[in-house]
């Protein structure tokens, strides 16, 4: 029986310790649902992609994430994680179709002087009706905000290239950082609010920097309170600000860099793409690049 090969990638970030961690099992064929939930549990990162055997012609390789309590459809820093780490193995540069729970992505991945890329083609962004007035003003309570806190120049809505969080944009990088929300409260908003992330986030630089955005992200109701950095938020965000008008686009197309940190201090940094044809965002991609933080085997029974 050939061991499990585990992985942990730090992705979307060039330093060891910093970015988002993932779980990565490059040769999960075998194994079931309850055995991935179970693994994604014990690793304990906020998801585990579990790569398979393509299932038929139109992709070319399978890719199942797991939280550590529930299954998701995609994940952005799984999957640089499982490139990252399947490059890692020798698989050569090139674009691979995955097939995930949100259908299928092309992902390309390259290799440059500082090391290797992952550039994932997104869905392309759909946006739901903004949300009433009366759900700004609960969700302005589970985070901690005042009203006049938020960015009034575009609404709280959410959007989906894929796996959608809710956009909360706010005008201040200070009260961003500060933010101490009621995870209780903030789950229990699930439901209404159609969406299980929120990634609250400013275009406030202060002193400048690479980044056009900062975020946060918080997803308690799938157990994670806080993600370090969110492929399936900064890039449906990405796609926010062209449908509003809060950035300029040329020749077609928008590339900016987006960073995002936990209240904790660790996060890291994506470049996001999104294409624009008369005015509206109809494609998205983000680009990571990834260190290993460990490498694992172990034997495991399989079905």
């Amino acid at each position: 029986m050939e061991p499990l090969r585990l992985y942990r990638i730090d992705a979307f970030t060039t330093h060891p310790g910093e970015g988002n961690a993932a779980g990565v099992v490059t040769n999960a064929a075998g194994l079931d649902e309850a055995r991935m939930q179970a693994i994604a549990a014990e690793l304990g990162h906020s998801e585990t992609a579990f790569v398979l055997p393509a299932r038929d012609s139109g992709h070319d390789l399978h890719i199942r994430y797991f939280t550590p309590t529930t299954e998701v459809p995609v994940c952005g820093h799984a999957t640089v994680g499982a490139h990252f780490a399947l490059a890692l193995e020798g698989a050569a540069p090139g674009v691979r179709r995955q097939l995930t729970g949100a259908g299928v992505q092309s992902v390309e991945t390259r290799r440059d002087a500082d090391g290797i890329v992952v550039r994932i083609q997104q869905n392309p962004p759909t946006f739901s009706q903004p949300l009433s007035p009366d759900l700004v003003h609960e969700l302005a309570l589970a985070l901690g905000l005042a009203l006049d806190e938020f960015d009034r120049r575009g609404p709280v809505q959410f959007v989906s290239t894929g796996h959608g969080k809710l956009m909360i944009p706010i005008r201040s990088r200070a009260r961003l950082h500060a933010l101490r929300p009621d995870m209780t409260r903030l789950a229990a908003l699930d439901e209404r609010t159609g969406s299980r992330g929120y990634f609250v986030f400013t275009l406030d630089s202060e002193d400048g920097g690479d980044a056009l955005t900062h975020g946060r992200m918080f997803a308690p109701g799938i157990g994670i309170h806080e993600d370090p950095v969110t492929g399936n938020a900064n890039g449906p965000m990405g796609a926010w600000l062209v449908k509003h008008g809060l950035i300029d686009t040329r020749n077609g197309e928008v590339r900016f860099r987006a960073r995002q940190r936990t209240g904790e201090g660790r996060g890291g940094f994506m470049d996001v793409t999104v294409t624009v044809d008369d005015g509206e965002p109809v494609a998205v991609a983000i680009e990571g690049r990834a260190v290993l933080g460990e490498r694992m085997e172990r034997t495991v029974e399989v079905a």
